[in-house]
């Protein structure tokens, strides 16, 4: 039987990293046509943005009405429909606030997960963010989540760990990992060449870090980095045949926080940190009006759409992601750079370590990924000569990072949307399964005499050690 999916979140034209993530996770939903009657989209909005199909209601962020009526609104469509429905809660603190308007401070989220479960409708909530020191609050919203839903998603095996830590104390089977998903979908999306040459890069190194910027994505160091390199490692003729590419404007939401305040204190501190580096830069709207060989670095100043997203994926030659909250367990920039088989110099958080070195153990220091995908830095300080000693080593050093490119594919390949999809149906008939009973799983069978071998333990791959023989 089919079923109808409705997804909480925010969604375009809202500039937000979940809303990118939701409408790519509904557009792949929208191919599997038997499985699916219907994807809507109730979208958390604070700009009254226009909006439309698949978003067919809108909650007011900031209105604990708005929340309410919206729960009781999908609730009494559900009931209305011949198909089940499968609800997906994109849980993120920043999203839930308060009856005060205190951000990162409310329930709604478990206010909804409760309500829709207590009515039948099968709800499960993706993590996008999992804390392994929360306060008292943060920790309760996820155990509350966790027991008023059929189960929560993560992206990272790592949080999985966090998840079933006595910090949360959830059970394993009501947490699911499910790759994020990347979008190149044919080789044609990242022709290098091709790219290149459209927009005069023909013969440059492109180092490019991508989408919406804040003190916190760490520029500040990858910009002091790069000038290392630059002025350490090359000549003037090799400096011309390179350039830093910073893609992307600062989130609207820090532009207007604190009056402004918080983006004038950090256009200073990108402006101090172009002067330390000694870099030629210019800022522009376009790549066609850039002369690219007078520049070191280039801020193209513009909200990157869909199309222009990925040819820059696809003309890249290495990703810079100098992020400095190592406590981030998603990253679509991460994921797409694997996906259009780019290599990544990123800082050690959580989805970078999971990604590039397998959540080995990771000394201080720049490290190659355990599987050559990427090279991982230690995050601020340290980054600026940890980048400088990374791009040393990749663009003198072509066969290795052309073979790490190739490597970098083909783990992001597995991550495609159509595989996170399918992943995600598979997992939906499982729990609406496991409620109806309805496959040939055979029947439940309790425990009614003593056998030899139930106190016997399996050995299970996460023990710390195998049980003696």
């Amino acid at each position: 039987m089919a079923y109808n999916i409705r997804i909480i979140s925010t969604y375009p034209p809202r500039r937000c990293g979940i809303g990118t993530f939701s409408r790519d996770l509904a557009n792949s939903l929208e191919h599997f046509t038997s499985e699916i009657g219907n994807i809507r989209i109730a979208a958390i909005d604070k700009d009254n943005l226009p909006y439309h199909i698949p978003v067919d209601l809108t909650i007011d962020q900031y209105s604990p009405a708005s929340w309410q009526i919206v729960t009781k609104s999908i609730i009494s469509r559900a009931a209305e429909s011949k198909n089940p429905t499968a609800v997906l809660l994109q849980h993120e603190y920043g999203l839930d606030p308060d009856d005060n308007g205190n951000e990162g401070r409310g329930t709604n989220y478990v206010q909804m997960a409760k309500a829709f479960t207590e009515k039948g409708l099968l709800t499960v909530v993706y993590m996008h963010t999992v804390l392994n020191n929360p306060d008292e609050h943060q920790r309760q919203v996820i155990v509350d989540l966790a027991q008023n839903s059929r189960g929560l998603i993560v992206t990272t095996e790592s949080a999985i760990r966090i998840l079933e830590s006595p910090i949360y104390g959830i059970e394993r089977d009501k947490i699911k990992h499910i790759d994020h998903g990347i979008r190149m979908a044919h080789p044609s999306q990242f022709d290098r060449l091709e790219i290149k040459e459209k927009y005069g890069l023909v013969n440059h190194f492109l180092v490019t870090t991508i989408g919406l910027l804040s003190p916190g994505k760490g520029i500040q160091y990858g910009i002091r980095g790069f000038g290392k390199f630059v002025n350490e490692a090359l000549t003037e003729a090799q400096r011309k045949s390179i350039v830093y590419l910073i893609a992307g404007q600062c989130h609207p939401e820090f532009v207007k926080h604190n009056k402004g305040q918080d983006y004038r204190q950090f256009q200073e501190l990108l402006n101090w940190s172009l002067t330390e580096a000694n870099v030629r830069w210019c800022k522009a709207k376009s790549l066609n009006e850039v002369e690219f060989s007078k520049y070191d670095i280039v801020f193209l100043d513009t909200f990157l759409e869909e199309k222009l997203l990925l040819e820059l994926y696809g003309a890249s030659n290495v990703m810079l992601l100098p992020y400095l909250n190592m406590q981030q367990i998603s990253s679509g920039i991460l994921a797409d750079t694997l996906g259009s088989g780019r290599i990544a110099i990123a800082t050690k958080f959580r989805y970078a370590l999971e990604l590039i070195h397998s959540n080995q153990k990771c000394p201080p220091g720049a490290v190659f990924g355990r599987h050559a995908r990427g090279i991982l830095v230690d995050p601020g300080e340290p980054s600026v000569e940890q980048i400088a000693q990374s791009l040393d080593y990749l663009i003198f050093n072509q066969s290795k990072r052309l073979r790490m490119e190739k490597q970098a594919h083909e783990r992001g390949y597995q991550m495609s949307w159509h595989n996170t999809a399918w992943a995600l149906l598979q997992h939906i008939d499982f729990l609406r399964e496991e409620i109806q009973i309805q496959t040939g799983r055979g029947p439940t069978f309790t425990r009614e005499i003593h056998s030899p071998w139930q106190r016997i333990k399996i050995y299970n791959g996460n023990d710390e050690a195998k049980p003696n023989a």
